[in-house]
């Protein structure tokens, strides 16, 4: 055999072998992109935004700040913050606006729970986009509670 085909024969091995390690990345190069009827399907829709919306939270003004990425630009997105038990502590529309840092349409919102503060996770804060009717997935979130 001369060496262009053994060369050959090894490249194409050495790709059969990976194809067979790790079938998930065989089977995505070979599938084929989405259509829009395939998009049709609601529950498939939801999923497909539900995995892309995200939120994240920090402390500005000493105040906890709820935002997040991946909803649709220039609708509108519904932030809550609830206790574990589902007590609604905060909850606020927003508009998703584009962001240099964030992906998507963005949302940063100042809530009026005091922050930071120590303890457990003991809530969580959710947003829904009401162009995809899809929440995003609950981030556990400190809420904490003043005693004056």
């Amino acid at each position: 055999m001369n060496r262009s085909l053994r060369t050959l024969f090894g490249l194409t091995a050495t790709a059969a072998a990976i194809a067979l390690a790790v079938p998930a990345m065989s089977s995505a190069a070979n599938a084929s992109p989405a259509s829009p009827s395939d998009l049709s399907d609601t529950s498939h829709a939801r999923d497909l935004a539900q995995a892309r919306s995200f939120l994240f939270t920090y402390t500005f003004n000493g105040h906890l700040k709820v935002a997040g990425g991946n909803f649709t630009v220039d609708r509108r997105v519904f932030l809550t913050v609830k206790f574990n038990n589902g007590v609604t502590k905060f909850s606020r529309w927003a508009i998703a606006r584009t962001h240099p840092v964030t992906p998507g349409g963005a949302i940063y919102v100042e809530t009026t729970i005091a922050a930071p503060c120590n303890g457990s996770k003991n809530g969580y804060a959710q947003a829904y986009d009401e162009a995809t009717r899809t929440w995003s997935p609950r981030l556990p979130v400190t809420i904490c509670q003043r005693i004056d």
